[in-house]
């Protein structure tokens, strides 16, 4: 798909991050879009940025749990009323569990893997016949740097990744297969600078083993953050007019790509061996102390 003028293109976690930047970048080259998220507030503001930047582009928004199978072929049947037709379907959405697998909760486990994977299973299977019908589509799923490898503490979010692109590498054979004019991209990005922090759960369990408390660990998560959610839907619209079958975005997912290439095994005793000395700078650190609550006040 070369040009995005003219047509519409449903995303889901369009509240903030890169599915705003989405949004906002395909609505300025004059896309329709329909905007999906949880967050009515956040989806609010991203519709009124869309409007402001775009007021040429027709823009709809539904809130949507991904996880509910039914809301998400709900949407899409209404998308496709709203807009006429359906050409572009981004399955953004997504949140992370920090946990070992001892220590995840099956509560978790369904939490994570019904965002994750259900929710681009349901995305691309309620948005795929209408994409067909158009003549013209791109499904587009987000795995993520951690479909590309693993690591200690991430194993529910690394399974909901390695199964998105399983999935999308195989759907893409068969459009192939089937030339019927719609094809698909795997994204697996990097660090990007969102919510993603912010909204995910840490388990206990990793506390004393991969991180010191929760706090630390999600300053220590954010600290890979060092790709903007505008650079990256720009690298992914860039995938999609060149119909490339994945795409990296960021400097780091290339270099995690080089090494599971170059170290397919190997790499996980690297990794631990990192992981040791990180633990033995927090176990070494004092914990830092609460400032104290001003005169008048209880911390």
């Amino acid at each position: 798909m070369k040009d995005f003028r003219n047509k519409v293109a449903a995303i889901t976690g369009a509240g903030s991050g890169m599915g705003r930047c989405l949004a906002l970048q395909l609505a300025q080259a004059g896309c329709h879009v329909a905007l999906s998220d949880c967050n009515e507030a956040g989806l609010a503001q991203t519709l009124a940025e869309v409007r402001r930047a775009a007021p040429g582009v027709r823009a709809t928004t539904h809130r949507v749990d991904v996880a509910d199978r039914a809301a998400v072929y709900a949407w899409a049947e209404a998308v496709a009323a709203a807009h006429g037709r359906v050409n572009l379907i981004f399955n953004n959405a997504g949140v992370a569990l920090s946990s070992t697998v001892e220590g995840a909760s099956y509560d978790d486990l369904e939490w994570i893997l019904g965002i994750n994977f259900w929710g681009v299973v349901y995305g691309t299977k309620a948005f795929l016949p209408h994409l067909k019908a158009a003549g013209e589509g791109h499904i587009v799923n987000t795995s993520s740097v951690f479909g590309l490898f693993a690591q200690p503490g991430m194993g529910a979010y690394n399974a909901s990744k390695y199964a998105v692109r399983g999935f999308t590498e195989s759907l893409r054979q068969e459009l192939d297969l089937m030339d019927c004019g719609v094809s698909a991209t795997t994204v697996h990005p990097g660090g990007i600078k969102t919510n993603i922090a912010r909204d995910s759960r840490v388990s206990p369990s990793v506390n004393g083993l991969l991180v010191r408390d929760e706090q630390q660990g999600r300053e220590e998560f954010e600290k890979f953050f060092i790709t903007t959610a505008d650079k990256a839907a720009r690298v992914i619209l860039a995938a999609v007019r060149a119909n490339r079958r994945r795409v990296l975005v960021g400097p780091d997912a290339y270099a995690a790509d080089a090494m599971a290439r170059l170290l397919p095994a190997a790499y996980q005793s690297l990794v631990v061996k990192e992981a040791r000395r990180k633990r033995r700078q927090f176990v070494a650190a004092p914990t830092p102390t609460p400032a104290p609550a001003p005169d008048g006040e209880r911390a």
